[in-house]
């Protein structure tokens, strides 16, 4: 049986996530593996951060159960992203922190303190890693969806859509330096990836 790496069910699924992961994974290529990395928004199944290398793996997400869970020693909270919540760490505590394909499910009115926190979050070397879908393919994934080529559960849970000039704009109002950001496409330029330092 293929691997539930998200809500819902399509037939590439797993194959965009595996890009997703590639992605990550070489923009993160000079982040020290013996430190820590959260993934916001990790899913029930942390397959990306189970790849990650790094020493300290944590995920949060509102699927994961109350109580909590342990994969192959990866930690994932639950944690409902609000325009109130904090993430449930101290200072300065990761050096990475991901949100792969998360950017565009957050309720705009949650986003920019998610960003301020996440860069809370990050030690002074770290690095956020973000990647989401063009804005322009929302009616290529609404298609997408109806041919069960991807998940439709998860697309029209869209809260948004993002250019890499609003993603700047909002790494700006939370506090990351526009000389620490660094912008990238792949997949065709269907999907966006940024990266920020504190």
């Amino acid at each position: 049986m293929a691997e539930r790496v998200t809500r819902g069910s399509g037939l590439l699924e797993g194959f965009l996530a595996r890009r997703r992961a590639a992605m990550a994974l070489r923009l993160l290529d000079g982040a020290p593996r013996s430190g820590g990395i959260l993934d916001v928004g990790c899913g029930r199944h942390p397959s990306f951060l189970l790849r990650s290398g790094f020493a300290e793996r944590f995920g949060v997400d509102q699927l994961v159960p109350p109580h909590g869970l342990e994969i192959d020693g990866a930690r994932l909270l639950h944690h409902a992203i609000t325009p109130a919540a904090r993430l449930p760490f101290e200072d300065h505590r990761f050096h990475a922190v991901t949100m792969l394909a998360v950017f565009e499910h957050i309720a705009p009115a949650a986003l920019p303190p998610l960003l301020a926190d996440t860069r809370r979050v990050l030690r002074h070397d770290g690095l956020l890693v973000i990647t989401t879908p063009a804005s322009w393919t929302d009616p290529i994934l609404r298609t997408l969806a109806r041919l069960r080529l991807v998940s439709g559960e998860e697309i029209h849970e869209h809260q948004d859509a993002y250019d890499h000039g609003r993603i700047r704009d909002h790494l700006l109002q939370a506090g990351f330096p526009d000389d620490a950001l660094r912008f990238g496409s792949f997949e065709l330029g269907m999907n966006l990836w940024a990266t920020a330092r504190p």
